[in-house]
């Protein structure tokens, strides 16, 4: 049904939606493949999609940002206040960051909904809007390059974003203030991952790094790309690569190792998804590929299980307080997935 190239989809619950060079946002049914819904008003190529309870949001080279009811296929709200395109999205609710002597103290007409959009421009600038007024709450400067990629911890009331500056950044999302920058990648930065305060980078410098949230210390270089990396999904205890060199990649995520290499792409990998155990990959070649990871995740969990029984004889004996103290250690490793 569209008339150029997909940019981005999203998947929600039984409906799929795609947004487009065409300056259109489609709703389709996955089983039947029927379309449902077509959004119409950006004046140029749609970027990047978000859907967020009844709420459809969109992004735009037309230098807007635009809310939509689901439902009703109508336009909401237009966020109109940066200086070139939309490249990237993110959502929340100030009730996730805001305390409650804060939220008194926000305008009458916001506490309606306390949705807030963030968005990520080319302009080098993040900013943040009410999405109930279309009004822009606050503007992040730091970047001297294009925005290309946000993700947001609302419990810790933090942002990062990545640019073509080759940094990242971290905002608290409340004040606004700059926390701190990672400096170390030689290309732009054009995915991030956050799991468990790890925050995972994919650049252009073929590359991807893990930090520590809390030090800004970095602690895992990925290498084996012969490309840009594109994309990134961790997945118990496996950080999952996509690149512009058309190859998927598993990485053990704490030691760093490749574990192994998914071709059959021609082209860059601009998606990756996991879902019971099966890796999902979607390229600019046109097509979606499906690949059983059951092995890599047995591998995986046996190692874990390795690991643990090691540390575990390893462990001194001793008082009860002390291997209490040890059987705690293991169970935060197992949250973490490490």
């Amino acid at each position: 049904g569209h008339e150029s190239y997909i940019t981005f989809c999203h998947l929600e619950n039984e409906a799929a939606f795609t947004c487009s060079a065409d300056h259109t946002i489609r709703k389709w049914d996955v089983m039947t493949g029927q379309c449902l819904a077509i959004y119409r008003g950006h004046t140029s190529i749609v970027n990047r999609i978000l859907v967020a309870k009844d709420y459809l949001f969109s992004g735009s080279y037309d230098r807007t940002a635009r809310c939509w009811s689901v439902d009703k296929e109508k336009q909401i709200q237009e966020f109109r206040g940066h200086r070139n395109c939309v490249l990237t999205l993110a959502h929340y609710s100030s009730r996730d960051v805001l305390e409650e002597e804060e939220e008194e103290e926000e305008e009458e007409e916001e506490k309606v909904s306390r949705d807030l959009l963030v968005t990520g421009s080319t302009d080098c600038t993040v900013k943040v809007w009410w999405v109930s007024s279309g009004r822009c709450y606050q503007t992040l400067l730091g970047h001297t390059g294009a925005v290309l990629c946000l993700i947001l911890d609302a419990p810790n009331r933090e942002l990062f974003s990545g640019s073509t500056d080759y940094t990242i950044r971290t905002w608290n999302i409340v004040t606004g203030e700059q926390l701190k920058v990672f400096k170390e990648h030689q290309g732009s930065v054009i995915c991030l991952e956050l799991v468990n305060r790890h925050l995972y980078s994919g650049s252009a410098d073929r590359t991807v790094k893990c930090w520590l949230v809390d030090t800004g210390e970095r602690i895992q270089t990925y290498k084996a790309h012969k490309h840009s990396v594109s994309t990134l999904k961790y997945h118990a205890g496996i950080l999952f690569t996509g690149s512009g060199d058309a190859c998927a990649r598993a990485f053990n995520s704490k030691s760093g190792v490749l574990q192994k290499i998914f071709r059959g792409h021609k082209f860059i990998i601009n998606c990756i998804q996991v879902h019971n155990e099966l890796l999902y990959t979607a390229s600019h070649d046109g097509t979606l590929r499906i690949w059983d990871i059951r092995g890599i995740c047995k591998r995986n969990k046996r190692r874990l299980k390795k690991e643990r029984s090691a540390q575990g004889r390893s462990s001194q004996k001793g008082s009860l307080s002390r291997l209490f103290n040890n059987k705690v250690g293991c169970m935060v490793q197992q949250e973490n997935g490490e």
